[in-house]
């Protein structure tokens, strides 16, 4: 192998390596326990009822980080609920351009959840649950959780008519 070829060859080693380095201080930087989303094994869910008002209905999904879990939300979370197939979830507009929001060892995030019920009782349905998908399946530590939450529906009939028959889900937030 001639001189110069040696010197270009040992050059790009050299800088293959240099650019190796500068690669890890990023890949270990987004292993960082607030840089994933949650999961369902990371927090505790509860479904909280609020305050109705003029045919307005309203609850809260509650997510709590467990003890030594840190997790980040943004925007809004897919929903369904069981046993009310004439409902449509939709997404409030406050979810596209939600700010991330981080909880951590007993904090919690909320997001509310918005309907109606003043039909007359023949155009009204009562789900049986509300399923929440959380943002992520895989922890950091390489646990793998069920990404659904499904919660017992406790809060009443919604309103299931040609007029009215949504539920809207706006962005999560901090508690």
């Amino acid at each position: 192998m001639n001189t110069g070829l040696r010197r270009t060859a040992a050059g790009a080693a050299v800088l293959g390596a240099v650019a190796v380095a500068a690669l890890v201080p990023a890949a270990a930087a987004s292993a960082m326990p607030t840089d994933f989303r949650c999961t369902s094994a990371q927090v505790t869910t509860t479904l909280v009822p609020g305050e109705p008002g003029a045919g307005q209905r309203y609850a809260q999904v509650k997510f709590t980080a467990k003890p030594g879990q840190s997790c980040n939300f943004q925007g809004s979370l897919p929903v369904s609920l069981t046993g009310a197939p004439g409902i449509t979830v939709t997404t409030a507009a406050d979810a596209a351009n939600a700010p991330l929001v981080t909880i951590s060892d007993g904090q919690s995030a909320t997001m509310l959840l918005h309907w109606t019920g003043i039909e007359a009782p023949s155009n009204q349905v009562t789900p049986a649950s509300v399923t929440v998908v959380a943002p992520s399946t895989t922890d950091p530590r390489g646990i793998s959780s069920d990404p659904n939450i499904t919660l017992p529906w406790s809060l009443g009939a919604m309103d299931d008519s040609g007029q009215a028959h949504d539920l809207i889900v706006s962005a999560v937030t901090a508690a």
